[in-house]
């Protein structure tokens, strides 16, 4: 079993905030930071697109006003996490944006692509529960895959902004957010995809952090929608009133399925037309793996209700939990299940199916 994941407590400013987290990770978020660069470089995430370490650096700094102009405060974040880790702006927002960052690069490079990309290859697999299904109070919840290099970064951020809602957050050292719920009862969570219409602008893990600045999953919709984003990333949101979405959102246009009376239920492809015409070309195998995830957990929900031992059940199942293997070496990094209603987190460091999730309470 690993150790409880780790839980950091920031308040105060952005700055001050993202300076107290670059603070207590600093190494860590400098060897993830290098880690992420050398991937981007190597081209492997972006269709075979190789870039000198300049080039990546110039492509990142030119997506910075797009970040300040969305969301200035979080913006403010980044800068103090700079100013602890003795990184730039520009390099971490590939630390936290990386899978929507290679997107971008795949865009702006096509003469330098050879063949289909890795970036919809991390793993996940995401599902909204309704209330009626779950005796009045629905979930939200996910694995988080990636590299196997990014387990060992993972960990937990309760945040106390001034004056914005507190929240709970899933996350990677130097990474503003991934997955979480705030004080309103508000959750989001997401899915990688691999648009073939990046192009220069903001990255996910600010999408999340705005949306969960909001009260209602209609008002967190508006955020994600809003939003001039670098790449591609599948959005599900959910709120305490049992009002959910799922947002397939690509660079030049989004497609929302809004939350009925069945489970919502999502992997790493596009499923509706308007998106897949702009999605990048799949190579068959994480085509197959994909699909296999989605049709395991459709399965999966598919009738009764559900309780959280369910959902837990769920994310340590074969295929979902994926364990790291070459040539992908992709894995099950983590977990999280959220329960709006009531205020329910749980979350798991590592592989769901080797380790035991830990209850929080907003």
């Amino acid at each position: 079993m690993k150790s409880p994941i780790r839980v950091l407590e920031l308040s105060g400013s952005p700055y001050e905030i993202g300076f107290a987290h670059g603070s207590t990770y600093r190494q860590d978020i400098r060897r993830y930071t290098a880690d992420r660069i050398d991937l981007v470089m190597e081209g492997t995430w972006s269709g075979g697109v190789r870039l000198s370490r300049q080039e990546v650096l110039d492509l990142a700094e030119a997506c910075l006003p797009a970040h300040r102009d969305y969301a200035p405060d979080l913006f403010e974040e980044m800068r103090g996490l700079a100013a602890a880790t003795g990184l730039s702006p520009a390099e971490l927002v590939i630390t936290g944006g990386f899978t929507d960052f290679v997107d971008t690069v795949f865009s702006r490079y096509p003469a330098r692509a050879s063949g289909p990309s890795l970036a919809a290859l991390d793993d996940c697999t995401a599902f909204i529960v309704p209330d009626g299904r779950a005796q009045g109070a629905g979930f939200l919840g996910q694995t988080w895959d990636m590299h196997d290099t990014a387990t060992e970064f993972v960990i937990m951020l309760r945040l106390a902004p001034n004056a914005q809602p507190a929240a709970m957050v899933f996350t990677t050292t130097g990474c503003l957010g991934q997955i979480g719920m705030n004080e309103h009862g508000l959750a989001i969570g997401i899915n990688n995809l691999a648009g073939a219409d990046g192009g220069v602008g903001v990255t996910w893990p600010f999408v999340i952090r705005k949306a969960l600045q909001q009260e209602t999953a209609e008002q967190a919709l508006d955020c994600i929608l809003e939003a001039p984003l670098a790449g591609a990333h599948n959005y599900l949101i959910f709120d305490r009133h049992g009002h959910g979405y799922n947002v397939e959102g690509m660079t030049s246009r989004s497609a929302v399925t809004p939350l009925e009376d069945i489970p919502l239920i999502h992997t790493n492809h596009c499923l509706l037309p308007d998106t897949l015409a702009v999605a990048q070309e799949k190579d068959p195998d994480i085509q197959a793996r994909s699909e296999a995830r989605l049709d395991a957990g459709r399965s999966l929900l598919q009738a009764g209700e559900v309780t959280i031992n369910d959902l837990q059940d769920l994310t340590r199942q074969d295929p979902i939990c994926v364990r790291s293997q070459p040539p992908y070496h992709v894995e099950s990094c983590g977990a999280a299940i959220m329960r709006p209603k009531n205020g329910d987190f749980w979350a798991v460091w590592g592989l769901p199916a080797e380790n035991e999730y830990e209850h929080f309470k907003i």
